[in-house]
């Protein structure tokens, strides 16, 4: 239940603190107050801590944020949230404070028991700790295509429709996957040609990686082996002959040195070991020099060959690696292509597998549905016929469907749509042609009376669903919304005075001017000022001596006290 609400600079409220406790964990709390007074405002004030989108239009006139907290109390029973406010970090109390903090660049900060939450897991917090019936659910009430989601959720349906909408997806998964393994059977004929083009001419060229570097050095050495020839002789030359007869001489006498003079081992050994690797240079470039050729045929070779190797990598990738990685790839491609009969007789059988356990599935999912149909009519004439509609009919309608896979949806096969009639004797149609305002108001007050049953929400807060009811309707309406504040605790934004009399806790919402601003305030009533709020919204500005006894006879037959 929702204990606690303060609210700081939103639109025209500056600061305000609301304490709900006494209403109990059931129990009616109504508010009133004069047309745009500022009742809408405590309405946004719910809707932000639901996770709703935030607008810096809110923020109150020259504040730089505004400030929404609640405190709720969880029902031990639902276990369910407890445990996802224990995983996400919340903490396991039953104690839950939901704050948010807009600030006056549009941003918003949400806050649950101190940390940080997203906007998301606020939203599935909150929904299942209150529920918010207003006016634009009739909206919701006349499109037929939410009706399936009324019905499911009064039957407690829900995890058989995930688990439908699963295996419906897993079904389309593969029919798409089998249409496409289709489409790619027409062109494999002409696929695996080319395919087979281009291996054969990856194959046939035969590159290895690095090859191309190679030949590149190579070329380059070939086209100057007249140059290389005659520098490499040369350099052979000065330091051959009498170079090399010096160095040995020259490694004899520090032989001699080192032989005389120990101190001198270590540069003899040193000058020595240059001269030696003097030697090996001479050999090395004489075998450098004597390997040398000028051979315009193998440089003809070489050009021809990186000719290929260039168009290959034009073809198949900028590097080597790449032509190579193609070659696999086409290989592995062509694999498929080949195997792709019998891949797709598999998949049809694991289509038709799934369509099977779909249609199955389905099938069983409609009885089920039909069985909580047949009890939502009866429910439901139940709950209309204690909010004065006599004899009224409301059906479930369900649309004429062959249950074939084509016609089937994520949802099921079933299409239904909501019929009514007001009057004896006259058939039901669609919502849509046939309930007037003050009629959905009651169907829809009836349908959140069924759903808050099923549910385990505490909270049930109605916006003004009373529009364009009076007279009796109204007093059933009135008695209908404390009979649901006897086990849920309720919040009622109403113009009528029928339900206000009926509030064990009673707030006035109301709009002045101070200090030249206009501001929203929300007070609590006593009860005497119960009954000069009840003869405003029986008689207005003219209320009389009468209009005060007649709010007063409401305040006791609503079980107040005056």
């Amino acid at each position: 239940m929702l204990c606690e609400l303060r609210v700081k600079n939103l639109a025209l409220i500056s600061s305000l603190e609301l304490n709900f406790e006494e209403s109990g964990s059931g129990g009616l709390v109504v508010m009133t107050g004069e047309t745009g007074a500022g009742k809408s405002i405590m309405l946004r004030a719910i809707h932000l801590l639901t996770g709703r989108r935030a607008s810096a239009d809110w923020i109150r006139s020259g504040a730089e944020n505004c400030t929404i907290e609640a405190q709720f109390e969880i029902n031990g029973r639902n276990e369910g949230l407890l445990r996802q406010l224990d995983e996400g970090g919340f903490g396991g109390d039953s104690t839950v404070i939901i704050k948010r903090v807009i600030n006056n660049s549009g941003r918003s900060k949400l806050y649950v028991n101190g940390s940080l939450a997203t906007a998301r897991l606020v939203s599935e917090i909150t929904a299942d700790m209150l529920t918010v019936a207003s006016q634009h659910d009739h909206q919701k009430l006349l499109q037929a295509g939410l009706h399936l989601d009324f019905l499911d959720t009064y039957g407690e349906l829900w995890q058989d429709r995930v688990e439908m909408e699963d295996l419906y997806s897993q079904w389309q998964q593969k029919r798409k996957k089998l249409s496409e393994l289709k489409r790619e059977e027409q062109d494999k004929e002409q696929r695996k040609d080319f395919l087979t083009f281009q291996l054969a001419e990856i194959e046939e060229a035969g590159p290895y990686v690095g090859e191309d570097e190679d030949l590149a050095a190579e070329k380059k050495r070939l086209k100057s082996a007249d140059v290389l020839m005659k520098v490499s002789q040369e350099s052979y030359y000065q330091l051959s002959g009498d170079i090399t007869d010096k160095l040995i001489q020259l490694r004899k006498n520090m032989e001699q040195l080192a032989a005389l003079d120990p101190g001198a081992e270590k540069l003899a050994e040193e000058i020595g070991s240059f001269t030696f690797q003097a030697e090996d240079h001479v050999a090395e470039l004489r075998h450098y020099r004597d390997g040398l050729e000028s051979n315009p045929l193998r440089l003809e070779q070489v050009t021809e060959r990186l000719d290929i190797l260039q168009g290959l990598k034009r073809k198949y990738g900028e590097y080597i690696e790449q032509v190579l990685e193609f070659a696999e790839n086409a290989r592995l491609e062509l694999d498929k292509i080949e195997t792709m009969d019998r891949r797709i007789n598999e998949l049809e059988k694991e289509v038709a597998d799934i369509e099977n356990m779909v249609c199955s599935y389905a099938t069983a999912f409609s009885k089920k549905r039909k069985q909580v149909g047949a009890a939502m009519e009866e429910a439901m004439s139940k709950e209309l016929s204690s909010l004065a509609f006599k004899q009224s009919g409301f059906e479930v309608h369900w649309q004429d469907m062959a249950w074939e896979p084509e016609t089937l949806r994520s949802t099921g096969w079933d299409r239904i749509e909501f019929f009514f009639s007001a009057n004896p004797g006259e058939p039901a149609r669609p919502l849509a042609k046939v309930a007037s305002g003050g009629e959905l108001s009651r169907l829809l007050l009836a349908m959140k009376c069924l759903l808050a049953k099923k549910d385990m929400v505490d909270t049930v807060i109605f916006d003004e669903v009373d529009a364009g009811i009076g007279g009796e309707a109204a007093e059933a309406v009135a008695r209908k919304i404390q009979e649901l504040a006897g086990h849920h605790q309720v919040f009622c934004i109403t113009h009528l005075p029928q339900i206000a009399a009926r509030g064990d806790l009673h707030f006035q919402v109301s709009k002045e001017v101070e200090d030249g601003r206009t501001q929203s305030s929300v007070t609590r009533l006593s009860n005497n000022s119960r009954v000069e709020e009840l003869a405003r919204m029986l008689a207005g500005d003219s209320a009389t001596e009468q209009t005060q006894a007649w709010a007063r006879e409401l305040l006791v037959k609503g079980s107040g006290t005056v």
